[in-house]
């Protein structure tokens, strides 16, 4: 039977199975025990990977077997890349490990390196969707356990690449910075992918990403391991490819080994292994597999593999290869691997036929239930935390910070902020009543722009709590294209404040490692047209980590991105995009935009808290055409505002004015145009209020609905474009809460934003919103 592809009509698992049986059983005993079997690997350890390639074997034709029976739900297996076990006797079981799909027979062996854990009940859960399985609870089948320190991915194709090399990154600047982890400061990062994978943009990004922080003095103890079977789907890998790509790289040292061979798999992984911990530089180790069984459950590789092909992967089965060197070599009989092989299976069937009958997620609430953690007691209790004293925070400070140095600290809380009046926050909305008079900045706190209360609240962020990173491209020596972080680098250090390469998915990927070791890390995104090529690392790696592992890890982030339109003569698509569409609708993602000083200071602090407390990944959108606006009215200095704001909480919005007669709802630039409108409206006898949601996700519902309900008339002035804009889910939010008043939107068009003057045909602008706001009230 040996080399014989399964006739296309067969069970191909069933084949595989009893071709274990038909090789290893007809071997010849051996009566010599021969236990040379290389340098530090000893027959027990041979014993053990065994035993987790069998165990990862059986779990595999379990889980197609659930399938079929339609008890389970996942059945992309590892048949075939057993060999990946030697990675788990060469690391440590506290060295953090981001595994690929076919990673099976790590996770197994890895589990039980850990007291008190079963991979074969843990795996199986997973199979079969059960709200007990102890990573996911239920929500998909991935390789994850926090005991074992293995960081649960999903299908991951390169995806977690980034954040494996941020993690490498973080783990000794934590322990330079004293920040609590739960990695010793001398781990090696463990990232797993397929040959596939390895072509993939995100992936060759990463392995840049690590060889350029490495060559410049910084440690990365990352090891890349290319579990190469030599095709993706149906997609050939040419035999040559990986190392042709990844094994002449300058800063990259490269090790290659036959994994369906125990010995060399063993000994090359402790020799990378090792490598990687004493010289804490990045390491690439291809580990040649073979892919069993296709690619999944429902795949028939018949249609798209020659036989002789697929009976060439069968004779270098990596289960049936170390179990012929146990017997080969004397150190076990046949008939013994044989019933081991079967206990094992037995094993598995057994817990199989348990862990099906387990309940399922039965309801939307407990779906979500790890997707937006929510604790706005504590996140307040944060945000208001007291620092260090002022005296002694200057003292760290070897620079001015702009125009916030030397400011006083303090949070004035209040719990109705999103139904103050203009005057006081700070705002005017003129005309003949003025109603609303002009309050400016005391002397004691004087006005700021927006980049000046970004930069203020920065720095007294990175004073008071070690825990912050601030990073990205130019944010250190030029301090940001727009100077809101000037000064920051200076003050605090090249460790707290740094410059990264320009690649956004690295950027975020240094986030996603950084919040994992314990850091609150503050990436800055240099334009919002910039973020999407690397929005995966938001909506596939960060918002959900916390949803795939039911909390037990998470992504603390803040994500600054400078965005919007109205530079005037300025940067045309790339720096005015007005598109938020692809953010608003990634589950548990917290997106605040700020359009005054005082709430840039205010909901900074919160989603900084927010993600200490909870996890929470917050996009924090930074309207570039406000960065420097002092004024509301030309000369007035109305829009500049202390840095001092109030707490304010996620989802609350703020309002200015209380007319009677129409609501206003908008966001960014928008509502110091609207609040101009509403002066221009007054001045007609026509009292409006202005809504500034401030948070676009989770929208500010009641706060919508009571000041929509205060006027009957709402007009949603939104600065994004007709379709995928805010205004949509405002308008929808409204309906859905029953809201029977009148209602009615204008919005910038569905375009691109051009350059130069042509730029004001597509935008929103004040003509825009009277015009709208006079039709709707006629």
């Amino acid at each position: 039977m040996s080399g014989v592809a399964p006739e296309s009509g067969a069970n191909p698992a069933r084949a595989l199975d009893e071709r274990f049986r038909a090789e290893i059983g007809t071997l010849a005993p051996r009566h010599i025990r021969d236990e040379n079997l290389g340098p530090g690997i000893s027959p027990d350890t041979l014993w053990e990977v065994f035993d987790a390639q069998a165990t990862s074997r059986h779990l595999d034709l379990a889980a197609r077997a659930l399938g079929v029976a339609k008890r389970g739900y996942y059945s992309i297996g590892s048949s075939g890349h057993e060999g990946n076990a030697a990675l788990s006797v060469a690391t440590r079981a506290t060295d953090p490990a981001l595994l690929h799909y076919r990673s099976g027979a790590f996770f197994v062996h890895r589990a039980r390196r850990v007291p008190g854990l079963d991979p074969i009940r843990d795996v199986l859960l997973g199979v079969v969707a059960a709200a007990v399985d102890p990573i996911s609870g239920g929500r998909h089948k991935v390789f994850g356990s926090k005991p074992a320190h293995v960081i649960p991915q999903t299908s991951t194709i390169a995806s977690h690449l980034p954040r494996a090399v941020g993690l490498a990154f973080a783990i000794e600047r934590a322990d330079r910075l004293g920040i609590p982890s739960e990695w010793p400061r001398d781990s090696v990062v463990l990232c797993t992918f397929g040959d596939a994978s390895a072509n993939h943009s995100t992936a060759a990004g990463a392995v840049n990403a690590a060889i350029h922080t490495a060559h410049q003095g910084i440690p990365v103890p990352i090891l890349f391991v290319c579990e190469d079977n030599g095709i993706g789907i149906s997609v050939p890998t040419p035999p040559e490819w990986i190392e042709h790509a990844y094994g002449t790289r300058p800063g990259l040292a490269y090790f290659d080994a036959d994994g369906c061979d125990p010995i060399d798999a063993l000994t090359a992984s402790e020799r990378a292994v090792r490598w990687v911990r004493e010289h804490r530089k990045p390491a690439f180790l291809r580990l040649r597999t073979v892919r069993l069984l296709g690619h999944a459950g429902s795949d028939m590789e018949t249609a798209y593999r020659r036989p002789a092909d697929i009976a060439a992967d069968l004779v270098r089965d990596p289960v049936v290869a170390t179990a012929r060197l146990l017997v080969e070599r004397g150190l076990a009989k046949p008939d013994e691997m044989v019933s081991l092989y079967d206990e094992i299976g037995h094993r598995v069937t057994a817990m199989a036929e348990l862990v099906w009958r387990e309940p399922k997620l039965t309801s939307a609430a407990a779906v979500t239930a790890p997707l937006a953690p929510a604790h706005p007691e504590e996140v307040r209790a944060d945000v208001l935390r007291a620092g260090p004293p002022r005296e002694r925070r200057d003292e760290q400070a070897s620079g001015t910070v702009g125009a916030a140095s030397g400011m006083p600290d303090g949070h004035a809380d209040s719990r109705s902020a999103a139904h103050s009046t203009a005057s006081r926050h700070g705002a005017r909305l003129t005309g003949p009543d003025r109603r609303t008079a002009r309050a400016t900045a005391s002397t004691s706190e004087p006005g700021m722009t927006i980049a000046q209360a970004i930069n203020h609240t920065l720095a007294d962020l990175l004073a008071r709590d070690p825990d912050v990173l601030v990073f990205g491209e130019d944010v250190g020596r030029k301090g940001g294209v727009y100077g809101v972080t000037k000064g920051l680098q200076k003050r605090f250090g090249a460790r707290r404040v740094f410059d990264t390469l320009l690649d956004e998915q690295s950027v975020l990927g240094t986030a996603l490692g950084a919040g994992l070791a314990g850091f609150v890390p503050i990436p800055e995104i240099q334009y919002l047209a910039y973020l999407h090529n690397a929005a995966d690392q938001l909506r596939g790696e960060a918002a959900t980590l916390q949803f795939f592992s039911h909390g037990r890890y998470r992504n603390p982030m803040v994500v600054r991105i400078a965005g919007l339109a109205y530079q005037k003569g300025f940067g045309g698509h790339f720096h005015n995009d007005n598109s938020v569409a692809a953010l608003r609708d990634i589950p548990g993602l917290v997106i605040a935009v700020p359009s005054r000083a005082d709430d840039a200071a205010a909901l900074l602090r919160t989603c900084v808290s927010a993600a200490r407390v909870d996890g929470r990944v917050c996009v924090y959108l930074e309207p570039i055409a406000l960065y420097h606006t002092k004024d509301l009215h030309p000369g007035d200095g109305a829009w500049s505002a202390p840095a001092t704001g109030p707490h304010v909480e996620i989802g609350r919005a703020r309002v200015y004015g209380d007319g009677g007669d129409l609501t206003i709802v908008s966001f960014g630039n928008g509502v110091p145009m609207s609040l101009r409108v509403a002066d221009r409206l007054a001045s007609r006898g026509v009292r409006a209020r202005v809504l500034d949601l401030r948070w676009l996700s989770p929208l500010p519902v009641a706060d919508l609905l009571a000041h929509a309900r205060a006027t009957g008339r709402v007009l949603v002035a939104d600065e994004t474009r007709h379709s995928g804009g805010v205004s949509e889910s405002v308008c929808t939010a409204l309906i859905d809460a029953g809201f029977t008043g009148r209602v009615a939107r204008v919005t910038s068009t569905d375009s691109f934003v051009p350059l130069g003057p042509a730029a004001d045909t597509v935008l929103l602008d004040e003509t825009g919103i009277e015009k709208a706001a006079a039709e709707l009230l006629a």
